[in-house]
């Protein structure tokens, strides 16, 4: 992969170009699809449609300055049958989040499992760095 931030103006970014790596393999996932929305106050909500999965079935977690989320649908043993349409299916999908960006809830609905964001107000300002003398 290209290294877009090997320049010497750009200190400390390596962990960013690492989740932008890890987020270039995951793009061409479809399944569970997925709307992201946002709202005024900043905050962000993310609706995955997970139908046939049950709670228990489901796991959201923050990884490492990722949102994760797992579905596993057991096979039924006990069930034999004649046509084979709905496979129970396994699936990952993360989203990078920014730092700040706090999991507030998540809750499953009609078969749409809806995560709650909160982004953190921004203050921008001015810090002065005081100049000492010597090699300190």
């Amino acid at each position: 992969m290209t290294r877009f931030f090997n320049s010497p103006f750009l200190l400390g970014f390596e962990n960013l170009e690492k989740l932008l790596e890890r987020t270039a393999r995951s793009a061409g996932e479809g399944y569970p699809p997925y709307n992201i929305e946002t709202a005024s106050d900043g905050a962000i909500a993310i609706t995955l449609a997970v139908a046939g999965f049950s709670k228990e079935e489901l796991s959201v977690t923050v990884e490492e300055h990722q949102l994760v989320i797992r579905g596993r649908q057991q096979e039924p043993a006990d069930k034999t049958f004649l046509h084979r349409g709905i496979a129970a299916r396994q699936f990952l999908r993360a989203f990078v989040l920014a730092e700040g960006i706090h999991v507030k809830t998540a809750a499953l609905q009609n078969g749409l499992l809806r995560i709650d964001l909160v982004r953190p107000q921004i203050q921008p300002g001015v810090r002065v760095v005081e100049i000492q003398n010597g090699g300190q």
